[in-house]
């Protein structure tokens, strides 16, 4: 019951999407059928950039000088590591590894449009336990499109499987810092073991003035433990949510604004155990600008919680949100940081928690050759359903650090370490083991193709 009451409720998405998109009318209203206010639009229709908090999208991972535009990029990773715990099980069993990783990435933008398409499928055989060698997949799209000079559309997609997350071609990639409200999603780090994570996003922005400019998203996401779930005390989850908000700018620096967000989320086990959880959120925001590439963004509201697991009744409250986040996108400096401290589900847990969450990553080009980088994350997850079936509170910590040195001007050298640690009773795949190591040296070639426009 809970899961087919879930996907009903799916209905509110479809909804703000639709919501959404009764502002196309008005923004077509507003274009000149001449063409010559599209082409040279006012001062008043100068573009806003949409706030971190509002965004959905990562903050920026790399220097200033290296975004390039306009290419197709091909390259190859080999790697090469070792793992102090690759089946879960006690005593621990490490072992080498050996991975290689075929990459293919686009780059296009145009005068009203970007898209950005990656993808790299991973092979990874180990020494000691051969039946956990893998197969992976990462897939991430994103399309940006300038439907009129004051409405613009933006669609994301992303897809991975793996049975290890620790086992990238960078990573440093594995955490993501963003301002925006958080996005439920793997709150385990488990060991060899499958598992598969898709989400999309669609958004629409339009700047209603000079100053002002309203938008709205939706996200669907799954994350499911094919194989595994019933034996692991892991949960399989989906989760659903629309919003919709207004920014104004008061200055070339400051910008303010509000938002409302609805999420649903359900977590389970094939047909029978199983959380759905509801949230709604109200908050306001500042970004604050500091220079074009250094901006601050603080959020603050009251959301509301309502969790089901059948037989047992409703549990509904109210909690505070907030929201904390920084970025510097510099010429040989890349540092981001988020906070946040909000209502959450799923993720591979059971249950609704209050979690409060630290993200972060750091890249510094300390000379033309060499690139150190690090990056990390903590969550601390408090159940608000203890009497709720499999709903264990804990922690996780991870880590990453790596030095990188270019070769030559197509291949690249990178050393590193990554740590995970954990702590959730009830969970099977990690209380017998609790902390993971990975030590790693992988060999990155990589050319690129000018695209003609």
């Amino acid at each position: 019951m809970i899961r087919w009451s879930y996907l009903s409720s799916g209905a509110l998405v479809r909804v703000s999407f639709c919501l959404v998109l009764l502002v196309c009318p008005l923004a077509w209203s507003q274009v000149d059928t001449t063409g010559s206010d599209a082409a040279n639009p006012s001062a008043d229709d100068a573009h806003m950039r949409v706030p971190p908090p509002v965004s959905g999208q990562p903050y920026p991972a790399t220097f200033a000088d290296e975004t390039e535009s306009n290419h197709i990029t091909y390259g190859l990773t080999l790697g090469s590591g070792y793992s102090t715990n690759v089946t879960g099980g006690t005593p621990a069993i490490g072992s080498m590894n050996y991975s290689i990783w075929p990459t293919i990435g686009l780059n296009r933008i145009t005068s009203r449009s970007q898209l950005v398409l990656n993808y790299s499928p991973g092979f990874t055989f180990y020494q000691r336990v051969s039946s956990r060698n893998q197969a992976s997949q990462n897939l991430a799209f994103n399309f940006q499109y300038q439907l009129t000079p004051r409405l613009a559309a933006t669609l994301q997609e992303s897809f991975t499987k793996t049975s290890n997350i620790l086992d990238q071609s960078n990573p440093l990639n594995e955490t993501t810092v963003s301002g925006s409200a958080p996005v439920p999603g793997p709150a385990i780090v488990t060991p060899i073991m499958n598992q598969i994570s898709n989400a999309t996003t669609a958004q629409l922005n339009y700047q209603v003035s000079a100053n002002g400019m309203i938008g709205g998203s939706g996200t669907y996401s799954t994350l499911r433990y094919p194989g595994s779930s019933n034996s692991s005390g892991l949960f399989n989850s989906q989760f659903a949510s629309g919003s919709f908000f207004y920014s104004h700018r008061l200055s070339e620096r400051y910008t303010i604004g509000g938002t409302y967000q609805y999420q649903n989320i359900l977590s389970y086990q094939g047909a029978g155990l199983g959380t759905r959880t509801e949230t709604q959120s109200v908050f306001g925001f500042l970004t604050i600008y500091l220079k074009p590439t250094l901006s601050v963004s603080l959020s603050e509201g009251p959301q509301h919680y309502s969790t089901t697991q059948d037989p047992l009744p409703t549990s509904a409250a109210w909690q505070p949100m907030t929201m904390v986040s920084a970025n510097w996108q510099g010429e040989r400096t890349a540092m981001s940081f988020s906070y946040s401290r909000a209502v959450s589900g799923g993720g591979g847990l059971n249950g609704t928690f209050h979690s409060n969450s630290v993200s972060w990553s750091a890249r510094w080009q300390t000379s033309r050759n060499w690139t150190v980088g690090a990056s990390g994350a903590y969550t601390n997850n408090q159940s608000l359903t203890p009497l709720f079936l499999s709903s264990p509170s804990g922690h996780t910590i991870t880590g990453a650090a790596s030095l990188q040195r270019t070769l030559t001007d197509h291949t690249t050298l990178q050393f590193g370490y990554s740590y995970a640690h954990q702590t959730y009773s009830n969970i099977a795949a990690i209380s017998n083991i609790p902390s993971t190591s990975w030590v790693f040296v992988n060999l990155n070639f990589r050319t690129e193709r000018p695209l003609h426009r």
